[in-house]
């Protein structure tokens, strides 16, 4: 597995820093712009690097980071707590995660990432986990990317493939997912009328 000189120098641009440990593009958009870099879990000077999936495209890290203002992890987490249909995904994820990253090189540990398997820690690793492997591997990371479509539709298609489960589809919403104060700190989820009436 390499990543070519041309992903490399893109994956520089957008992250304003050299990718480190890059294995492999493990995730492109359908605009053609490398998305999630697959990373060794030791990194060239031998520092431990858990972190299997990392997102890199801007639009992408700028959604997971607006979703996590928003609140979306806290709801999630307490989802997390209540569903043991989810719990069961989460530990199966996590367990896949480790397995994957494990079959490069065993870091003696059973940290995975974005909190697996009981907390939701990170929205840019479980979007990037999704992305790289598909919407059917982590329930939280498919919703994450659903999200981010319905915030931003013009990621469908784009940055993110036109196909994915909509939010709509995942019987979640963004008005669901954020919480108040979250959407008060950013003023994007809240229904157009509350906006107005804000402002």
């Amino acid at each position: 597995m390499t990543v070519s000189r041309e992903d490399l120098d893109i994956m520089a641009a957008q992250l304003g820093r050299e990718p480190r440990g890059a294995v492999e593009v493990s995730y492109r958009t359908p605009d053609g712009q490398p998305a999630v870099v697959k990373t060794h879990p030791r990194l060239p000077d031998g520092t431990p690097f858990p972190t299997l999936y990392y997102l890199t495209d801007p639009r992408l890290t700028a959604e997971a980071s607006r979703l996590e203002v928003a609140g979306v992890m806290k709801t999630m987490q307490e989802r997390l707590g209540e569903d043991e249909e989810l719990q069961r995904d989460y530990q199966a994820a996590h367990e896949h995660y480790l397995a994957t990253r494990n079959a490069m090189e065993d870091l003696g540990t059973e940290f995975s990432g974005g909190g697996m398997p009981d907390r939701v820690k990170c929205l840019h690793v479980l979007m990037a986990y999704a992305l790289a492997e598909g919407p059917e591997r982590l329930r939280l990371g498919t919703e994450t990317v659903a999200l981010a479509v319905e915030h931003d539709p013009s990621l469908s298609g784009t940055a993110i493939p036109a196909d994915w489960p909509t939010s709509e589809e995942l019987g979640i919403s963004l008005v669901q997912a954020t919480t108040v104060e979250g959407a008060e700190n950013t003023g994007m989820f809240l229904p157009e009328r509350e906006r107005d009436q804000r402002s």
